[in-house]
This record gives C-alpha cells, sequence and structure tokens, in this order.
C-alpha cells in the first residue's frame, strides 16, 4: 500500500532505478500518461527551454478532467492564461501556487478565484536557512 492509499506516477527525463521506484511505490509513466490518468499533478522541476510552459493549453487539455494541479517548482513552467481558462471551464477543478509565471504579477483572475490556493514561495524556508551563524 502507498502512502495515503494513492497510486504514485511519475514522469522524467529518465526513469528512477527499478530499486529507487520499488522504494517509493512509484510507477515511471509518459507524460501524455501522467496527465490523462492523474487526480493530482504537483510540478517539480527546473525551469528550462523544455519546462517553459509545460504546462499550457494543448497540455491542460489532455489532463484529467477535474484534475488540481499544485506548483511549487518555478512560475513559468505554467502559462498562466491558459491556466485561468482550465480553471474557468472546469478543466482543472483546483490549483496551488506558490510561484508565479511573471512574479510579482499575478492574474486576476487567480488573485479573484475560489478555487485556487496562492501562497509565498517557501522553498528555501527551512530552520537551516533561517538560523543566525
Amino acid at each position: 500500500m502507498n502512502p495515503w492509499g494513492v497510486n504514485t506516477i511519475y514522469s522524467n527525463r529518465k526513469p528512477l532505478s527499478k530499486g529507487e521506484e520499488q522504494q517509493l511505490k512509484a510507477r515511471y509513466v509518459t507524460l501524455d500518461d501522467l496527465l490523462s490518468k492523474s487526480d493530482i499533478i504537483s510540478l517539480h522541476c527546473p525551469l528550462t527551454s523544455d519546462t517553459h510552459h509545460l504546462l499550457n493549453s494543448a497540455t491542460l487539455s489532455k489532463c484529467k478532467r477535474g484534475v488540481f494541479i499544485i506548483n511549487t517548482s518555478r512560475g513559468p513552467v505554467i502559462d498562466e492564461r491558459a491556466l485561468v481558462e482550465a480553471l474557468t471551464n472546469r478543466q482543472v477543478n483546483r490549483a496551488g501556487l506558490d510561484v508565479f509565471e511573471r512574479e510579482p504579477q499575478i492574474e486576476q483572475e487567480l488573485l479573484e478565484s475560489d478555487n485556487v490556493i496562492l501562497s509565498p514561495h517557501y522553498a528555501a524556508f527551512t530552520r537551516e536557512c533561517s538560523t543566525s551563524r
């Protein structure tokens, strides 16, 4: 049984070793499979030319209807205008964002949406980073 009773699938440039997959109870799939099968998509990737607007109108339309998207990686990984459209038509049911495409600007519709959670980016907010030396 996986944590919280969920099946974990992931997509990456290359799969983990079989041992790592077994330890994490995760299974490698293509990005298209991940989009079409996931109830929750959590993005954890660097911003590169390959990941810029990784989630855009085309990829969001491949998502399972009602998906919940979490982005704590880099803002421009999601095309925010496409996300607003997907939230409006309920292709995406909810979104949690702590990074934004054009920080500090945030799409007004995201600020006003009742199905989006926005927060400051806490990537470096650890005990080690905040302790005086």
